[in-house]
């Protein structure tokens, strides 16, 4: 009799659907706000249409390297292909710096939305012991991370379905024009890593190759399923929220979902609580989507001796127990000193470098090896359609980087989110 994790993992859809998603969700919930902190509402459209035109296509075309060479090392297994083993090092290498970085921040935010609704609680402790927990769940194996991670992934995207509802009829569209000047094009390379942070981590689907039926099939489903899910969840937050408080009362902290709901039904209402609860959810799906998405990374640099060799030793699971062992506390280490800006101006960096390898491995696999087989093609329109706007990504995130130590210093989420929630 096969079990309920087992279930999900013989089905098409769901494994690749939930380890794209997972991976993401919670970037609806926190932080992207600061898409508009030096621009208008037209210069955050234009953000997420550079960040759509590179994702769309980018879901595309990694749909297509991932069924040709199913592997849990994703991009490293692609880039390793067209260009040698070094190229593949810093593919995968990008990948894990993209996915070690994602993981505290989501953490720091789980601890400040816990201490929110219990003061008691410590938002560091809070943030450590998440970690812990999840830590835990996939040291028991992939099957018991996907069970746990199908259920919050989906209350995760629900709830940007219900937040919509609930906020689109109090909608003030006036709002939208009343937030400031463009900007320029810096007001826009200010919101383009804000604007990626909707999509960031969504390659983690192509992790679950090796454990799908049929990835030829399953993959393609997934990934194109997935990134217009994410695209719809995305455009809703962004519409809903800016049209239901001013710019400066969004950008006070790094919960936009928090302040409006508060604005709309008060503080400690019971709406409130149900949408902290609710963005938890959604931390917490992204939290187990790249912690399993990081540490199968790690095990397959090591696999192919990019990495020491006890990082590729699995345990009676099947888990890779090492990598586990050792990306988490990695992670934890980051979640005590980092700051949130920080840390998701460098996981833009790592994505957009690890797509800018992707891009140049499809291209040079569809050059070279024209006979390799290939369960699923990207369109050439469509794959070439994303590397210039890969680049406009990458050039804006290592632009932003050396900008953001300003903003870390007063952005630290533990800090400001306990307090700002509480003063609204």
């Amino acid at each position: 009799m096969p079990t309920a994790a087992s279930a999900i993992t013989s089905r098409p859809l769901p494994i690749i659907w939930l380890r794209s998603n997972s991976a993401v969700i919670s970037g609806s919930y926190y932080g992207w706000n600061y898409i508009a902190s030096e621009t208008n509402f037209t210069g955050c459209l234009i953000a997420m249409a550079i960040a759509i035109l590179f994702y769309v296509p980018f879901a595309f075309m990694f749909a297509e390297l991932a069924t040709a060479i199913p592997s849990s090392a994703g991009p490293a297994a692609y880039t390793e292909k067209a260009f040698g083993r070094g190229a593949g090092f810093f593919a995968g290498f990008s990948y894990l710096v993209e996915s070690l970085f994602c993981t505290p921040g989501i953490c720091i935010a789980v601890g400040a939305y816990v201490h929110t609704l219990f003061p008691v609680v410590p938002a560091v402790v809070a943030s450590v012991v998440a970690y812990l927990i999840f830590l835990f769940i996939n040291m028991r194996g992939i099957e018991a991370g996907q069970a746990i991670g199908l259920v919050v992934t989906i209350i995760g995207v629900i709830g940007v379905v219900f937040y919509a509802c609930v906020g689109l009829p109090h909608a003030d569209f006036s709002l939208l024009g009343k937030m400031g000047e463009l900007g320029g094009v810096k007001g826009i390379f200010v919101a383009i890593p804000y604007a990626v942070w909707f999509f960031l981590a969504f390659e983690a689907g192509g992790m679950g190759a090796e454990e799908c039926k049929n990835p030829s099939k399953d993959i393609p489903k997934g990934f194109i399923v997935g990134i217009f899910t994410l695209l719809v969840g995305g455009m809703l937050m962004l519409v809903t929220t800016f049209s239901l408080l001013p710019k400066d009362e969004l950008l006070k902290n790094d919960a936009p979902i928090a302040n409006v709901i508060n604005h709309l039904f008060g503080e400690g209402s019971a709406m409130s609580i149900v949408f902290i609860v609710i963005a938890m959810i959604g931390l917490i799906a992204s939290l187990n989507g790249i912690i399993i998405g990081q540490s199968r990374q790690t095990y397959a640099l090591a696999r192919c001796k990019c990495l020491p060799g006890f990082l590729g030793k699995l345990d009676k699971n099947g888990t890779p127990i090492n990598a586990l062992l050792t990306t988490s506390v990695i992670g934890i280490v980051l979640t005590l000193i980092g700051s949130v800006d920080v840390i998701v101006v460098i996981a833009g960096i790592g994505s957009a470098f690890m797509a800018l390898c992707c891009f140049a491995s499809w291209i040079k696999l569809g050059k070279d090896q024209k006979d390799m087989p290939r369960p699923y093609k990207c369109p050439k329109w469509l794959g070439y359609l994303g590397v210039p706007f890969c680049i406009i990504v990458a050039a804006a995130s290592s632009w932003r980087s050396s900008t953001t130590r300003q903003y870390a210093r007063r952005r630290t989420v533990p800090s400001s989110l306990s307090r700002k929630i509480s003063d609204i």
